[in-house]
């Protein structure tokens, strides 16, 4: 796993393996989802819309969007509501404002009760029209304030001036009084289009114009985050955590998993590659106590990225394997007693030992005396510290250990243990499971045919 890419199916097996234990996790994220919303009391927000008639910039909009949740409306609104233990700075933090289109501004207020919200909300609106409209009315300088109005009397005088001019030419009996009555009015109606314009710019007629586009809905529901959302972002986080862990530990693991790599670890040949029946979980041997069962019970007492069953094969190929094996130790060790040392704690591999010491018992090859199968007897040694019995009447040792259970210091050290045992590693078999088609109900000879082919078989040598 450390060395490959992590792909869809590693994940999906990661799941299906291991979805007692991520539903386990899931709750425990929701709960303290939930635990986290308490801390949250409920907030619901309402908004009021305020209309600015008139030509109004971008910036400018902005500018009036920022002075709605100012501290000088919001103080304003705080003395105004005059609830207990809120003050204007605490409000400050539950009102909002941005410009929409159509020059609206868009005033929100947050607080504990749809009621509250409401209220909050058109209070706001209505001190920020009474705020823009004092703001329009008053002026710190002035000439500025009076250059407008001096510009509109001036406008008036200039009017009637042309009124009498045009009653003073003469009306129509000449070409001049014509030309001259006709440019008059063209002046007037210049200086009247001029003070349209100058009114419509005006910025103090537009902000005395700001209307409040009625009273705030009433809120339904509860402002984001709800404790809904508290509850779904705890499940999921401790999910995506629990996959990103197991992902991660997956990648950091490095226990062998190929044939070559443990027979290079332990520093022996390879003999071969059995198979044990898949027989699922319940028929797995397992350590007993609270911590045990509290493991089967959240399906993390197995591995989860360990190989998958191999293809399904039938009870005669599952029994050729395990008899060419014997038929290589019989070639490389004749009549001769084995001790096939197997890790504590490796269940598939105790089981194919097991399987393998009882097809060396029945040996089916009609080979003289000196060429039997080997005698062979299984010790479990642990890997913390492995210990392996000292050489009596056997003539090594056979490994028989599963791929992907392993590192390759754990290997070392069993061919460590062996050699202060003084056995010398005569070979290695790695384990793994299958699953078991049914048997053939055929009149076929399936076991005549597997002897035949175990006898021709080890001449081949090389690993299964």
């Amino acid at each position: 796993m450390s060395d490959d890419t992590i792909r869809l199916v590693t994940i999906g097996r990661m799941l299906r393996r291991r979805s007692r234990f991520l539903a386990v996790l899931v709750v425990v994220g929701a709960l303290v989802g939930y635990g986290t919303s308490i801390l949250f009391p409920p907030r619901y927000t309402a908004s009021a819309s305020v209309l600015l008639p008139g030509q109004w910039e971008e910036r400018e909009l902005l500018t009036q969007a920022e002075i709605a949740s100012s501290s000088a409306v919001v103080d304003r609104v705080a003395a105004s509501l005059r609830w207990s233990g809120v003050s204007g700075s605490d409000l400050r933090d539950q009102v909002s404002a941005k410009a929409a289109d159509g020059n609206i501004i868009k005033i929100s207020g947050t607080a504990g009760t749809p009621e509250r919200a409401q209220r909050l909300s058109d209070r706001v609106a209505q001190e920020f029209v009474t705020f823009a409209a004092r703001i329009a009315g008053d002026s710190t300088d002035p000439d500025a304030a009076a250059g407008p109005e001096a510009l509109r009397q001036e406008v008036r005088r200039t009017n009637r001036r042309i009124t009498d001019l045009a009653d003073a030419a003469d009306p129509g009996r000449t070409v001049e009084g014509v030309q001259a009555r006709t440019e008059l009015e063209k002046l007037r109606t210049a200086l009247q289009d001029a003070m349209k314009k100058l009114d419509e710019a005006d910025p103090t007629a537009n902000e005395a114009g700001m209307v409040v586009m009625g009273p705030a809905a009433r809120p339904a529901g509860e402002a984001p985050p709800t404790r809904t959302q508290f509850v779904v972002a705890g499940a999921l986080l401790f999910l995506v955590l629990a996959v990103v862990g197991h992902l991660a530990a997956a990648r950091m693991n490095r226990r062998m998993r190929t044939e070559p790599e443990i027979a290079a670890a332990l520093g022996a040949r390879l003999l071969g590659s059995v198979g044990v029946p898949d027989e699922g979980r319940a028929h797995r041997p397992g350590a007993r106590g609270a911590r045990a069962r509290t493991r089967r019970l959240l399906g993390i007492d197995t591995r989860w990225d360990v190989p998958a069953p191999q293809a399904p094969v039938d009870e005669a190929g599952m029994r050729l394997r395990y008899r060419r094996v014997c038929a290589r130790l019989r070639d490389r060790l004749p009549a001769s007693r084995l001790l096939v040392v197997v890790p504590d704690g490796d269940g598939v591999a105790r089981r194919a030992a097991e399987r393998l010491v009882a097809e060396a018992g029945n040996d089916p090859s009609p080979a003289p005396a000196g060429r039997k199968y080997p005698t062979l007897r299984v010790v479990e040694v642990p890997v913390s510290l492995p210990m392996v019995p000292d050489r009596g009447a056997e003539s090594g040792a056979l490994v028989v250990v599963s791929a992907g259970s392993r590192t390759a210091e754990e290997l070392a050290q069993i061919a460590e243990a062996c050699a202060d045992g003084r056995h010398e590693v005569v070979g290695v078999v790695v384990a793994g499971t299958v699953r078991v088609r049914p048997a053939r109900t055929a009149g076929r000879p399936a076991d005549d045919a597997v002897e035949a082919l175990a006898v021709r078989g080890h001449a081949a040598g090389g690993a299964v």
